[in-house]
C-alpha cells in the first residue's frame, strides 16, 4: 500500500449508528449481544486481534498499522454498542459468553501469525464470520432496535473486509 493510501480510507461507513435502545429485557438476546462482545467471534477478539496486528507491522509497514489502528477504534465503539444492548437486555455486560455457563473471553481465541499475508488472511476470514454471524442474528432476532444496530455494524464490517481485501491483493 502507498505511504497515504491506508490513512486517506474510511474505516467506517458514512451513516449515523441508531440509537442503543430495546424493547424490553430478553435474556435470550442478551446472549447473543455477550457473544457478539467476547466470544471467539466477536468484538474484542478484533479489538485484540487488530490490535496485535497494528503494532506488529508498525515498524515495517506503517500505512498498514496506522490502518489496523483505525479499524481497531471503530470495532471498540461495536464492543461498546454490544455491552450497551447486553445490559439494556439484562446480563451483566462483561468479557463472556454463555448462558447457563459462562466462558470468559481469552486472547486464545485469535491467532497471531507473524507473516503480512497470514495477518490479512486472519482479518479477513474475521470480518468474513462476524457479517454471517451478524447477519444471522439480524435475521433471527424480533426487536427492531437490536436489528437497526446489528445492521448498521454489518456495514462497517463490509468496509473492513473490502479494505483487508484490497490490501492483500497489493502485498
Amino acid at each position: 500500500m502507498g505511504g497515504n493510501q491506508a490513512s486517506e480510507c474510511n474505516y467506517k461507513v458514512d451513516a449515523p449508528y441508531p440509537q442503543v435502545r430495546v424493547d424490553g429485557q430478553n435474556p435470550v438476546y442478551a446472549c447473543e449481544m455477550l457473544s457478539n462482545m467476547a466470544d471467539n467471534i466477536s468484538e474484542m477478539s478484533d479489538v485484540s486481534r487488530y490490535l496485535y496486528i497494528a503494532t506488529v507491522t508498525r515498524q515495517k509497514y506503517r500505512s498498514i498499522s496506522t490502518c489496523f489502528h483505525h479499524i481497531s477504534i471503530v470495532e471498540m465503539h461495536h464492543l461498546d454498542m454490544f455491552a450497551d444492548l447486553a445490559w439494556l437486555l439484562g446480563a451483566e455486560p462483561r468479557l463472556w459468553s454463555g448462558q447457563t455457563r459462562k466462558r470468559w473471553w481469552s486472547p486464545s481465541f485469535i491467532d497471531y501469525p507473524c507473516e503480512l499475508p497470514a495477518l490479512i488472511a486472519e482479518s479477513i476470514k474475521a470480518e468474513t464470520a462476524a457479517i454471517h454471524k451478524y447477519s444471522r442474528q439480524a435475521n433471527t432476532i424480533r426487536d427492531p432496535n437490536i436489528v437497526a444496530i446489528l445492521n448498521r455494524i454489518i456495514l462497517d464490517e463490509e468496509r473492513h473486509l473490502q479494505i483487508f481485501s484490497e490490501m492483500y491483493q497489493q502485498i
